[in-house]
């Protein structure tokens, strides 16, 4: 699929190869247009930054010397986090007040719908009780 007009991508999680690097930032400063691209890592994600700092280093970018001096990947590491990559807490990038005026809504619905319905069986009781007394 091509996006015209995709100026920046932010990975939210690493991918797990160079190859993959270069896929998902592809989307973005196509047909000699300009783009940025921002990837987010962890600790954990530390094995898997040296090959993607080698890809953004031949292409020109800056790459910090911490990266640059990491330990090589093994092949059998890199087979594992390809089969088997990182598990991660879910996250919620919606602020806590949206999410606090959210649940005040769902319960101000739930407490109208509660409501409607005592109001709906209090006048059929008391069509019911009409209705026996005539």
């Amino acid at each position: 699929i091509d996006f015209k007009g995709v100026n920046m991508v932010i990975n939210y999680d690493l991918p797990t190869s160079a190859v993959e690097y270069i896929h998902r930032i592809g989307r973005t400063g196509r047909a000699g247009h300009r783009g940025k691209a921002v990837t987010f890592f962890t600790e954990d994600d530390k094995p898997l930054l040296r090959s993607i700092a080698n890809v953004i280093q031949r292409a020109g970018c800056p790459v910090p010397d911490y990266i640059k001096h990491l330990p090589k990947l093994q092949s059998k590491q890199k087979k594992k986090f390809i089969k088997k990559p990182l598990t991660r807490e879910s996250i919620c990038t919606t602020p806590k007040c949206f999410l606090k005026k959210g649940k005040r809504k769902m319960k101000t619905t739930k407490e109208n719908i509660k409501e409607k319905k005592k109001v709906k069986e209090d006048k059929q009781g008391s069509k019911l009780q009409s209705v026996s007394e005539s």
